[in-house]
């Protein structure tokens, strides 16, 4: 097993020697742009991410920018990379380095633990990579590549499964480069170890690979939970009035917060508009509207992790008694339409206006 554990360390970092994958983050001391590189990358492509990382250390150049930056400012440059609550703790971490801990990074595995936000392998990659500290990186490129070449069968989302990874990760770490190994494992399931159509054949590691040599590549890892994704269906009304339209921030605890949104209406199946009018919860919360043959959008579609979200649009027009009523009971404001680039939306919304679907006055 030793043998099989300094080869695999051995060769994968000759591997990176010559496989070096130019980043502006890689090769950085700044902790600041180090975390906010992996905040922005959690969850997200390094193809997504790449621009949101350029554009916001050219917007906030330190932390202290980023601490300062209006939270609706913020969401909006964040809107289009999902997990938006990467973004409100991003900007509330921003705010408690740079106010509370006098804009100084903590310099410890442990204390940046304690940062809101950042979890074990951030906490691992933002040691590594800023300070040097011998820890190791365990994400999904990891769990796959340990997995395919040691042969573990153990799920990775299971509790034993995730402290046998991160064990035998802290075994495979070289101590004295421990920033380059970690580079070098990721950029290795990023590009080599690939979840679909690896490139075994030219691998390094393939001599001694059990997933390959016993032809388990594409069961490797394995888990035990299948996500359940809930349907959910917005129903979105544009209410014009002259050349403005209501919007209303969303504050509730669910996906999405923070950002804006037009008023909206969620039912728990596909319905049509007539259907629509006939529930309930329409009156109680729209009340009696004055229609002119609605214009309804087509409907869009937006997948999430563990939700999947049906919207339509439908362009309306209600009394200005019922308009005001709504306004004082439901906290919608009037926006001008030229400012609706300046907020930010969820991207089944920001998809809807830039495809322009409806012959609504908007642009």
């Amino acid at each position: 097993m030793e043998n099989t554990k300094h080869f695999f360390t051995k060769n994968l970092m000759a591997w990176f020697a010559t496989n070096h994958r130019p980043m502006p983050w890689k090769g950085e001391k700044n902790p600041y742009l180090i975390w906010l590189s992996e905040i922005i990358l959690q969850q997200t492509r390094v193809e997504q991410g790449l621009p949101y990382f350029l554009k916001f250390k050219e917007n906030y150049p330190t932390v202290t920018d980023l601490a300062n930056a209006p939270e609706d400012e913020v969401m909006r440059m964040w809107q289009g990379l999902g997990y938006y609550s990467r973004a409100r703790n991003l900007h509330f971490t921003a705010k408690h380095i740079a106010y509370d801990l006098n804009g100084v990074f903590p310099k410890t595995y442990v204390e940046i633990l304690k940062l809101k936000g950042v979890g074990t392998y951030t906490a691992a990659a933002i040691a590594s990579f800023a300070y040097d500290l011998p820890n190791a990186v365990v994400d999904g490129n990891v769990y796959r590549v340990l997995a395919r070449y040691f042969g573990i069968e153990t799920p990775i989302d299971s509790t034993i499964g995730k402290k046998e990874f991160t064990k035998l990760a802290y075994e495979l770490l070289d101590n004295k480069r421990p920033a380059d190994y970690n580079q070098a494992i990721m950029d290795f399931g990023a590009t080599q170890c690939k979840p679909k159509k690896p490139n075994c054949i030219n691998c390094p590691l393939n001599q001694k690979c059990i997933g390959f040599n016993t032809q388990k590549i594409d069961t490797l890892p394995s888990k035990t939970k299948k996500i359940k994704k809930r349907e959910r269906f917005f129903h979105y009304l544009l209410i014009n009035k002259e050349n403005s339209v209501y919007l209303q921030k969303r504050v509730e605890k669910d996906i999405w917060q923070n950002l804006y949104q037009f008023p909206m209406l969620e039912t728990d199946k596909m319905t049509d508009f007539i259907e629509l009018q006939q529930q309930d919860f329409w009156q109680k919360t729209v009340g009696e509207l004055t229609l002119n043959q609605p214009i309804i959008s087509k409907t869009y579609k937006q997948i999430l992790t563990h939700q999947k979200i049906w919207a339509t649009f439908y362009e309306v027009k209600i009394t200005s008694k019922l308009e005001n009523e709504l306004v004082r009971k439901e906290g919608y404001v009037l926006v001008p339409k030229i400012d609706l680039n300046k907020f930010g939306f969820p991207k089944i919304i920001d998809l809807f206006l830039k495809e322009k679907t409806l012959s609504l006055k908007l642009f």
